[in-house]
């Protein structure tokens, strides 16, 4: 899967777009919206889920952060591809969360 290959929905709250991805036991989480990291700016910001939890995972986001930001295209393809590397499983869409329940 590219980033084109992604099926994102539309958010209400905050206004925007998101798109979950599952890859193995890790859901990879797409955003742009007008409270992402860079969203105004026409960028993604991504953050990765183990269950209901919000991660860090190496490679893929800073020591201390769950989410990183300011992401292009090509970045987020990235970070897919180093994704499938680490969990050998091929990325399926899903359905999106609901982020309000999780703040």
């Amino acid at each position: 899967m590219r980033f084109k290959d992604i099926k994102f929905k539309k958010t209400t709250t905050p206004k925007g777009i998101q798109a979950l991805i599952q890859f193995g036991p890790y859901e990879l989480s797409v955003i742009q919206n007008e409270m992402s990291y860079g969203g105004q700016m026409g960028l993604y910001e991504i953050g990765v889920f183990s269950g209901e939890e919000l991660i860090e995972l190496p490679g893929i986001t800073e020591d201390g952060d769950c989410v990183r930001g300011y992401l292009t295209e090509s970045n987020v393809d990235a970070i897919m591809q180093k994704l499938y590397l680490i969990t050998a499983k091929n990325p399926v869409n899903i359905q999106v969360r609901n982020m309000e329940a999780l703040q």
